[in-house]
């Protein structure tokens, strides 16, 4: 239109001709067309996905407003009135950068990264300054500054305060900005390993962990990341170990963060706290746990410490209070996974209760991608339905496949009990064997199964209890036959 008008005031009347140019030349054209100011600005945005007036501003280095207003109103600038920042340029943001820039205010390669860096810490001002900026501020200022940070090599700056900021609420939406390249070779900067950090974090819930180990090695490989950074690598990787049944790896990881006293270290030695467990050391899990705090989730790990005891209201109790607590924090996905581990221990004692706290579960994983947590909640629906329906060992099956699929190891003993729990109510002594079986094979830590069924060790106790063996029978047995009084009446 610009055009248009342009040759209109020359006093003859505009010819095909006069338009018949390619993208770039039309680009260079409409560069002119604008004033100094505009031309700025328009160069300016052209560095970011999108923009609102205040963020154009920022990036062009302008004290007043009124030249990227002018700019949004022009046809060029496209407006989505619903949007995080409502204007973007789409494909013109290419061809302005690359254009025949015949303008006498052209651009040298110095200003491009002086206005890379002005909208790189303008995107970090507004995060950190916005009143609750809250997770759709906080995705969208680090997909955007990430692929700043890469594309001009800039210091990660803010990206490592976001950073723990995305992993913190543990809701992994992706994370990668749409062209982000994260297999590109050698993972050439700090922003590209901090990509691929982040990305492989979200990545794990939709794929085998072993693959999850891999690209954390490789990120940990190129030593791009800063120390913190690094922690967090070390850490996420030392977790999916310990779902991969690794816990010498693990145990090596975890340790490693808990020794330097990062942000991590709670998480870490909560992580020692579960390998511990898992080897069947409970006193010394329980040690640990005291120590967590907040944190550590010293909550969740005592229930964790108590279900296998089979003290199923003292773990149900040390859950609630984690919920609560995750609650207070705002904390969405371990408010998730406390109501789950919530509703799998009562799903061993009153199914019809349980079935309230399953639905719960489900409504709290709702918009969240947690894997172990949705395989807990399945688990817990087997539970409720122990004795009562016939279809319990195909879902089980069904469910075998996903965690195997997903390379959580760490959820498939937690299966094979509740398949004992089941086969101990319904007296199917031949199927229960089985469950013992491969129980025993996956893990150190499953006397309780034979407990269920009140049949002695086939093997020395693997696991040292906290308040005795005969105590921990009597419980497992008990939740057996008290389920079993509860569908069949004046059974032995």
């Amino acid at each position: 239109m610009a055009r248009f008008l342009k040759l209109r005031r020359t006093g003859r009347t505009p010819e095909p001709a006069d338009f018949d140019h390619d993208f770039p030349a039309l680009v260079a054209r409409t560069l002119t067309d604008l004033t100094a100011d505009e031309r700025y600005v328009l160069r300016s945005v052209s560095l970011l996905d999108a923009f609102d007036i205040a963020l154009a501003t920022r990036t062009a280095g302008l004290t007043h407003q009124a030249p990227a207003q002018r700019l949004a109103e022009r046809p060029l600038v496209r407006e989505n009135p619903f949007g995080l920042w409502p204007y973007h340029l789409h494909a013109l943001r290419s061809a302005v950068r690359n254009a025949d820039d015949t303008t006498d205010d052209r651009w040298s390669e110095a200003d491009w990264q002086q206005a890379a860096h002005r909208a790189h810490t303008a995107l970090g001002d507004q995060w950190r300054n916005t009143t609750a900026p809250g997770r759709l501020l906080l995705v969208a200022c680090l997909r955007q500054g990430l692929r700043l940070a890469r594309d001009h090599h800039l210091d990660l700056d803010w990206l490592t305060e976001a950073a723990w900021a995305y992993v913190g609420d543990s809701v992994w939406e992706p994370i990668a900005p749409p062209d982000a390249g994260t297999d590109l070779p050698g993972l050439a900067t700090p922003a590209n390993a901090l990509t691929e950090l982040l990305h492989t974090l979200a990545r794990r819930q939709h794929e085998h962990r072993a693959r999850t180990v891999d690209r954390l090695t490789a990120v940990l490989d190129t030593r791009l990341l800063p120390p913190e950074l690094t922690e967090m690598a070390v850490y996420y990787r030392a977790k999916a170990e310990r779902d991969l049944g690794r816990p010498d790896h693990s145990r090596r990881g975890m340790q490693y963060v808990a020794d330097r006293g990062g942000r991590l270290a709670p998480a870490a030695r909560r992580g020692l706290a579960h390998l511990a467990r898992l080897a069947g050391d409970f006193p010394t899990a329980l040690a640990a746990a005291r120590t967590l705090g907040w944190a550590g989730r010293h909550h969740r790990v005592e229930g964790d410490l108590w279900w296998p005891h089979g003290d199923m209201h003292r773990a149900a109790t040390a859950y609630t209070a984690a919920r609560t607590e995750a609650e207070d924090h705002g904390i969405t996905g371990e408010r998730a996974t406390s109501q789950a581990q919530r509703a799998f221990t009562l799903a061993f004692t009153d199914p019809t209760a349980a079935a309230a706290d399953i639905d719960l579960a489900h409504q709290y994983l709702t918009g969240l991608v947690l894997r172990v947590t949705t395989a807990t909640v399945r688990t817990a629906e087997l539970l409720r339905d122990a004795g009562t329906a016939r279809d319990v060992t195909d879902r089980a099956e069904r469910l075998r496949t996903d965690i195997r699929l997903a390379g959580v190891t760490a959820a498939e003993p937690v299966l094979e009990l509740a398949l004992a729990f089941y086969h101990a109510v319904t007296g199917d002594d031949d199927q229960l064997t089985a469950c013992i079986t491969r129980l025993n094979a996956l893990t150190a830590g499953g006397d309780y199964a034979h407990y269920m069924a009140d049949r002695p060790l086939t093997e020395p106790p693997t696991a040292r209890w906290i308040d005795g063996e005969d105590a921990v029978r009597d419980r497992w047995r008990t939740l057996v036959t008290n389920r079993r009084a509860r569908l069949f009446p004046g059974s032995p």
